[in-house]
């Protein structure tokens, strides 16, 4: 099975560790939109972040593979893209712990410091404004999700498969476990930096490569002639 060949296993991997750094880095920022909010109210803002989440992951891994395939000047934007998701996560990994401890409160719904408050330092704000914010981030980040998978899979559709699922399910059920694992360990999510990053090069460098001739770049890029002469 090729998904069990050396490039297929690569692939897999790179789509695990994509899935589990942008379910955790999507679960924070919506618990930094919750945090705001009264107890009853977090907790319905939180669920709407999650299933509006998991739809958006859906509905975009529907069009986005498809639109990929075509490659040249799609490839490149959705490497473009995909560059500035990068300099977002390294923003949102520069973020004061004690933002970021917030929203892990807010996820968690308990007081994880015994200070007597649950994300009580947040800024107050309606449970319509928090929604709002929400989805907003959640559309940019569903899409980020299902193409950096997309570009880690390549041509290797059980990855990409199996990717686009465990998104699904991280959002749905595991989010807020994933966001306190990444706070715990924070060499996880500059892992997960450095593979997008790897992966927003790659797909950049192939859809330019359609039209223009670009050198081989060892594990990075291989010209469209010499992928087609290797296959054959």
């Amino acid at each position: 099975m090729e998904l069990f060949s050396p490039s297929g296993l690569s692939a897999l991997l790179q789509v695990v560790l994509i899935d589990l750094v942008l379910a955790g880095d999507n679960a924070v920022v919506i618990g930094l939109a919750a945090a705001g909010l009264p107890k009853d109210l977090r907790r319905k803002a939180i669920l709407i972040g999650i299933l509006a989440a998991t739809g958006l992951r859906i509905f975009f891994a529907l069009i986005t593979t498809q639109l990929l395939s075509l490659g040249g000047g799609l490839l490149i934007a959705g490497g473009v893209l995909l560059l500035y998701v990068c300099w977002k996560m390294f923003r949102e990994l520069s973020v004061t712990p004690q933002d970021e401890h917030e929203a892990t409160e807010a996820l968690a719904d308990a007081d994880l410091n015994a200070d007597g408050t649950i994300a009580g330092k947040a800024p107050r704000k309606t449970l319509r404004q928090a929604v709002i914010q929400i989805v907003i981030a959640d559309v940019s980040m569903s899409l980020d999700n299902v193409l950096a998978v997309a570009g880690a899979a390549q041509h290797h559709f059980e990855a990409l498969i199996f990717g686009l699922a465990l998104s699904v399910v991280l959002m749905g059920v595991a989010a807020t476990f994933i966001a306190r694992l990444l706070h715990r360990y924070r060499w996880i999510a500059w892992i997960g930096l450095v593979i997008i990053l790897f992966v927003a090069l790659r797909m950049t460098l192939e859809g330019a490569g359609a039209f223009i001739a670009i050198p081989e770049i060892p594990l990075l890029y291989t010209p469209h002639e010499v992928a087609a002469a290797a296959a054959h």
